[in-house]
């Protein structure tokens, strides 16, 4: 099919048109995945001292406590990206080019503006925040330089993540894919060379991993940076639309809000899970913290086609066809279901040999593996979560995602978490929380897409 001149948002069959899309996205948010996993692996391996034994384990540890803030400079820059990506897309939809431009720019403000709010707490509050979660002083030490690092140099990750949604919105996956790569890639090789001290370099240790984070997240922001600035991708740059206007805050946080509380739910479930199960035990955290990275693997590909319907459905539902967002929504949860399944066959089968990659206790290796087996028990739950609440989002409901991320992150799954940790047999039941929660917010995902999609093409 011969697309010249045609958006392939409005043209192309929505059954490719997803994978085209989703699959550079899914291979950019695997990338994204590495970073973690990556310096998890690595700071793992870290050898003990004559002072410190187990120092794999509580370097783990340390990341796992500094992971929430990761989370939450994630969310800022994914749940603003939603509002941008959408209507950047719906303005386009409209023939609305001089709009989609205006969003684009005042999207890079906002973006300014989260940086510094960021890099003020970096320098002020990265001691406290540690400590408010563990009294070990090898494991706050390792976690506040961590951490340190990760916010004062965190304009990598946010102009990333700002100028990949803009670059979504107007439907260039393929670009945001090898930018995410190169990042990515550039983290795994300095990981080794900064943790350990190779080829002259000195050893870091977990400042080394938070260093080769932070340089990968800038090698990922100087690619997309030239796409934007240099390319001609269907929006202009110029830096009048830098200039704050409300209706383009208003339009982009009128999604993007109830987006970025949504993806905030999710550092706040990891803190007062690392509170409830450091009350179990310190293995009990690390984990956590290993599962989490691991989970990423298969949840990635899922945010990835997420990603890829939020601009298929706002762009179609701005051109009012009803068919092209029905499509969209039935295949994307078939897909979701496809990657889930592959995720759970995987994990249930080879959660042990898995997590062997990991260099922890006895007991952190098993309490992993117990967790791997009891939560994908609610992986296709989870999944179809995912595509529902792109769905809501897209269609302009943005406080129905917000509505069901919170029963999954915090309304069911806390209050289950806590409750199993008050048992005899907390290290096993707690892990239930989790599957718990995705079903019963699966339920209400289900109510709300088909009452959001009815009202949305009614009339």
């Amino acid at each position: 099919m011969n697309l010249q001149g045609k958006n392939k948002m409005a043209e192309m069959p929505v059954k490719s048109l997803l994978l085209n899309m989703g699959a550079p996205m899914m291979i950019s948010m695997l990338g994204q995945a590495f970073y973690n996993v990556v310096d998890t692996f690595f700071v793992s391996h870290i050898p003990d001292t004559a002072q410190v034994a187990d120092m794999g384990d509580k370097g783990i540890n340390a990341l796992t406590l500094a992971f929430p803030i990761q989370m939450l400079i994630m969310a800022l820059g994914v749940g603003t990206g939603v509002g941008i990506n959408a209507m950047i897309a719906k303005n386009l939809g409209r023939g609305d080019r001089e709009q989609a431009s205006r969003t684009a720019g005042n999207a890079i403000f906002v973006t300014l503006c989260y940086f510094v709010l960021i890099f003020l707490f970096g320098l002020t509050a990265s001691e406290v925040f540690i400590h408010s979660q563990t009294a070990d002083a090898v494991i706050a030490g390792m976690g506040t330089t961590y951490l340190r690092i990760i916010t004062i140099f965190s304009f990598g990750t946010l102009g990333y993540m700002c100028l990949e949604k803009i670059v979504m919105g107007t439907g260039r996956t393929t670009i945001t894919m090898v930018c995410q790569l190169a990042g990515a890639i550039t983290n795994i090789i300095l990981d080794p060379i900064m943790i350990y001290g190779l080829f002259g370099c000195p050893a870091m240790g977990v400042a080394g991993a938070a260093g080769a984070t932070v340089i990968g997240q800038f090698v990922s922001l100087i690619g997309i940076s030239v796409v934007y600035f240099k390319k001609d991708i269907g929006i202009d740059n110029s830096f009048r639309y830098l200039r704050p206007e409300k209706r383009a805050l208003k339009n982009i946080y009128s999604i993007g809000l109830p987006a970025i509380v949504m993806q905030i739910l999710t550092p706040i479930m990891s803190y007062a899970l690392n509170l409830i199960l450091g009350a179990i035990s310190v293995s009990a955290v690390t984990a956590y913290g290993v599962y989490y990275k691991l989970q990423n693997f298969i949840f990635m590909p899922g945010y990835g086609l997420n990603n890829a319907s939020i601009p298929i459905i706002s762009y179609n539902y701005g051109a009012k066809d009803k068919d092209r967002v029905s499509q969209t929504i039935r295949y994307g949860l078939f897909y979701v279901s496809v990657i889930m399944l592959i995720g759970i066959v995987l994990l249930q089968l080879f959660a042990r040999q898995i997590v062997g990659i990991f260099s922890v206790t006895e007991e952190s290796h098993q309490l992993c593996v117990l967790a791997l087996r009891i939560i994908t028990c609610g992986f296709f739950f989870a999944g179809a979560n995912i595509i529902l609440q792109g769905v809501c989002q897209a269609l302009g409901k943005g406080g129905y995602s917000l509505v069901i991320s919170l029963l999954r992150f915090v309304v069911l799954a806390l209050p289950l978490a806590w409750g199993f940790s008050m048992t005899a047999n907390a290290a096993t039941l707690v892990w239930l929380a989790l599957p718990i929660a995705e079903a019963g917010a699966c339920l209400t995902a289900f109510v709300f897409t088909k009452k959001t999609y009815q009202k949305s093409f009614a009339k």
